[in-house]
């Protein structure tokens, strides 16, 4: 990017996107979800603040450790006057983010843990599937791959909730 152009205010949609090693759909998206902003020119092409490279980082890490973007979204809102993160923005959000996380990875251990136990066999209403039926709650709706197969009532009534 031309050392001139990191004297504007703005930037177009194809420099954020070089800068950010974000593509330009993108953008879009996070514009459309209402994680960035941009106001349009008098021909209708974007300009985004310089600062909204902060944002999009903010945005690539948050995912990046597993938040959804929708509490990305909550976090970025709850920033006075939708202002940019800075670091103590970003201590105290991924502080109430790591919970979260712990609790995620602890899961994932227990999946991980419990995948010896999965045969693989598609039935998912084995009592020892923990995997895809724990504590083989889908038993109390009758024998075989719950999941797998189709109620012939509903195909005979036309109606099917799955």
């Amino acid at each position: 990017m031309a050392q001139a152009t990191w004297r504007s205010r703005e930037l177009t949609v194809g420099q954020v996107a070089e800068r950010s090693g974000v593509a330009v759909s993108a953008l879009h998206f996070y514009e459309r979800e209402g994680l960035i902003r941009s106001r349009r020119t008098a021909g209708n092409q974007r300009r985004y603040q310089r600062d909204t490279l902060r944002r999009i980082a903010f945005i690539r890490v948050s995912q990046r450790v597993g938040i959804p973007l929708a509490r990305i979204r909550e976090a970025l809102a709850e920033l006075p006057e939708e202002r940019t993160p800075n670091r103590d923005d970003w201590a105290r959000l991924s502080e109430t983010w790591r919970e979260r996380l712990d609790a995620r990875i602890r899961t994932l251990e227990r999946l991980r843990d419990d995948l010896t136990d999965c045969i693989g066999c598609g039935c998912l209403s084995l009592e020892r599937c923990a995997l895809s039926n724990p504590r083989d709650r889908l038993s109390a709706e009758g024998p075989g791959p719950r999941r797998l197969l189709v109620d012939e009532d509903c195909l005979d009534a036309g109606h099917c909730s799955a």
